[in-house]
């Protein structure tokens, strides 16, 4: 696996993704002194492919993200200083890497978590407007200091003391796999956003030191959520495609918009709407099947 120039180890959840496991982890291989790959029972090649290129691989019944990963910290027997979460439809660039190990060796003792910023990248298209770029997220925290916040979905890192340093370099989400499989994962997310606007809406963002993933969370529960439903979801679109000018990123972006501002946000009022009239509550989701 190489020479590693930097006391981390990665931490990448996975469920059948044998389409990114192996970019994922070639693009970190230059940072990590160890691999951690948290496997909640694959059927296909992720767990051969993923020990093929020098992962350590565990298995786990899966509940949720944070949990997941939490267990990951727990079980896993780290003994590095640093800890990167990475998902295994990312990847690192190779600056991103280049900065890591150049800025890592270099930090003040009081900094204890580093975010980086997101590029996503949509049907081979990167977005660069409609909002959705630069996210600035919270993936690399000193190991003991941090841990994912208990929530089922947009769960952040949460640390218990220390600074967070911004790095300027990118990383990738880049998912190999196409949009049938992204509109079921979406539909399985929003059974897990409706959890949680009804169990975590209203607590309080304890050790949630990220400026960007504050602010976000305050836009969402203190202002989308007090708009009515189902409006709220087009005023969304209205403003990412065109407030924001996602239109400007061409056919990718309209697609992007349309099903990730608008129908999953509906789709997820819809589901709040069901659960009002008959009462009921969405249960336990576990992994995508």
């Amino acid at each position: 696996m190489g020479i590693k120039m930097v006391d981390l180890t990665a931490i990448i959840l996975s469920k059948n993704e044998e389409k990114n496991i192996e970019k994922c982890i070639n693009s970190i291989q230059s940072i990590a002194k160890r691999i951690v790959v948290i496997d909640s029972f694959s059927n296909d090649a992720t767990v051969a492919l993923a020990k093929q290129v020098g992962a350590d691989v565990y298995q786990n019944p899966f509940v949720n993200y944070a949990t997941q990963f939490n267990w990951g910290l727990e079980n896993t027997s780290i003994d590095t200083k640093w800890v990167l979460r990475i998902d295994a439809d990312e990847e690192f660039t190779p600056e991103l890497c280049d900065e890591i190990n150049r800025s890592i060796p270099n930090l003040k003792d009081d900094v204890t978590g580093l975010t980086i910023n997101l590029r996503v990248i949509f049907m081979g298209k990167w977005l660069k407007h409609g909002g959705m770029y630069p996210f600035k997220l919270l993936r690399i925290f000193q190991f003991g200091i941090g841990k994912l916040e208990n929530r089922n979905m947009d769960e952040h890192v949460q640390l218990t003391q220390g600074e967070i340093v911004e790095l300027k370099s990118d990383f990738l989400h880049h998912d190999f796999k196409d949009l049938e499989y992204w509109i079921k994962k979406h539909n399985w997310y929003s059974n897990r956003e409706v959890m949680d606007y009804y169990s975590n809406r209203n607590l309080p963002e304890d050790n949630l030191k990220n400026g960007w993933a504050i602010k976000k969370r305050i836009m969402k529960n203190g202002l989308y959520y007090k708009l009515p439903m189902f409006v709220r979801a087009k005023l969304f679109y209205v403003y990412r495609y065109y407030i924001k000018r996602g239109f400007l990123d061409g056919k990718e972006g309209k697609i992007f918009h349309t099903l990730q501002a608008y129908w999953y946000r509906f789709l997820i009022d819809a589901k709040i709407y069901e659960c009002e009239i008959t009462g009921t509550r969405i249960g336990e989701q576990g992994d995508l099947k």
